[in-house]
């Protein structure tokens, strides 16, 4: 297995750096690898667009982040919180929440959610110039509060100091405190006063804004729970089937090009054109790299891999660190199938040799020679083995004798 394995790495190396089993100068070499990371750079970023292709869950569903983070809050303001989301400071956007919803659908594969439409609709009818100056009001209120508050706090702070300048007999022009003692109780108490009275300003407009029909539908609106059932499960079942259809997405995008360089590559060897079908070899291995990567990848996050990582994940509860040991222990398994999947099937011996004999190649290199040859003249690989029965020549690795028709002991490439 271990050499088997080692030849085919052999053999990898060997079309990777030869012509005609002739090694290619350093400086061909090096162009080759820079039009390989140019390809593989640009193989890259057609998988990153196609992959976008189809809408993600978050942009199908727009609105299940911002409406899931509103029911799990249990603040007292948080209605009057997602009001003043969809009332942002910038009045020179002119496009609607609608808009922006179906702009980053637009072009896409995928539906938009109708229910995130409504929403959106119900958020585009709060945003008006009355509601947006309300807001403005609030904040500029909420700000005079802070900066009250911290001269309040810059007082008392101040205080202690300045009563016992006053005990000591300190002229006043002397102290190094704003605020004189005998002043400090009266700015207080104004500050307090109108602390207080911007509070029930800001209580009261923020009951307005609140109370006003478009408010009132929006916030009903948040509060169906079927409304919301509807859109948990689909982001959910979105979620779920996202990484599959990336994957399908990703492939189609790259089984035209490899199929594409592996007809080219064994159309160069059947006629020899050796620079060709190194070139094509170059491409095709670019063009498997991606694909090897972005299945590893589905493992980590696809469909089905998730659905076992939930299960397991029930399963062990807090001791999700031995997921890893799952993962470590399933990726070479996994490996070690497609590897033994491709010797018995792909590279079976038995197969290349019948196909090589009926189209008069070598056994080992499938370079074109005649039948005649014992030894192939481009690799110099013994073509044939003695038959135990009738002891003439006949082909290596296949299951029966040419001359005598007994079956034969197979041996290894």
């Amino acid at each position: 297995m271990l050499a088997r394995i080692r030849r085919l790495f052999n053999q990898f190396f060997r079309n990777t750096r030869t012509i005609k089993n002739e090694p290619v100068n350093q400086v061909s070499l090096i162009v080759i690898i820079l039009i390989d990371i140019f390809i593989l750079i640009n193989v890259f970023a057609g998988l990153d667009d196609i992959s976008r292709w189809h809408i993600s869950p978050y942009q199908a569903y727009p609105c299940y982040s911002e409406w899931d983070n509103y029911r799990k809050q249990t603040t007292q303001n948080k209605n009057y919180e997602i009001v003043k989301l969809s009332l942002p400071y910038d009045t020179n956007n002119i496009a609607t929440f609608q808009q922006t919803y179906q702009q980053d659908a637009e072009g896409r594969l995928g539906q938009l959610s109708a229910t995130c439409l409504q929403y959106a609709a119900d958020k585009d009818k709060i945003k008006n110039p009355q509601n947006q100056q309300t807001i403005k009001t609030i904040d500029r209120k909420q700000a005079e509060i802070s900066r009250l508050e911290q001269v309040n706090r810059n007082i008392r702070a101040q205080y202690d100091s300045t009563l016992l300048e006053k005990i000591a007999g300190q002229p006043r022009e002397q102290s190094i405190n704003q605020v004189g003692a005998e002043k400090a109780k009266q700015e207080l108490d104004r500050n307090n006063a109108t602390i207080a009275t911007l509070k029930t300003e800001i209580s009261n407009l923020k009951q307005e804004l609140l109370a006003k029909p478009e408010t009132t539908n929006f916030i009903a609106f948040l509060n169906n729970d079927d409304k919301f059932n509807q859109v948990e499960k689909g982001y959910k079942q979105a979620s779920f089937w996202y990484p599959s259809i990336q994957l399908g997405f990703q492939s189609l995008f790259l089984l035209p090009l490899i199929l594409g360089a592996l007809s080219v590559h064994k159309f160069a060897q059947r006629r020899g054109y050796g620079l060709i079908a190194l070139i094509s070899w170059h491409l095709l291995v670019i063009f498997f790299i991606p694909l090897i990567l972005k299945v590893f990848q589905f493992l980590q996050i696809g469909a089905i891999f998730q659905w076992l990582f939930d299960i397991i994940s029930a399963l062990l509860g807090g001791l999700l660190f031995l997921i890893s040991y799952f993962y470590i222990l399933l990726i070479p398994l996994v490996g070690f199938g497609i590897i033994k999947f491709c010797q018995k099937v792909v590279l079976n011996p038995k197969i290349q040799a019948a196909n090589r004999v009926q189209k008069s190649r070598c056994i080992k290199c499938a370079k074109k020679i005649r039948q005649q040859d014992t030894y192939c003249p481009h690799c110099g690989y013994y073509q044939y083995v003695e038959c135990q029965n009738c002891h003439n020549l006949t082909y290596k690795h296949l299951p029966y004798c040419k001359d005598c028709g007994s079956a034969q002991r197979l041996t290894n490439l």
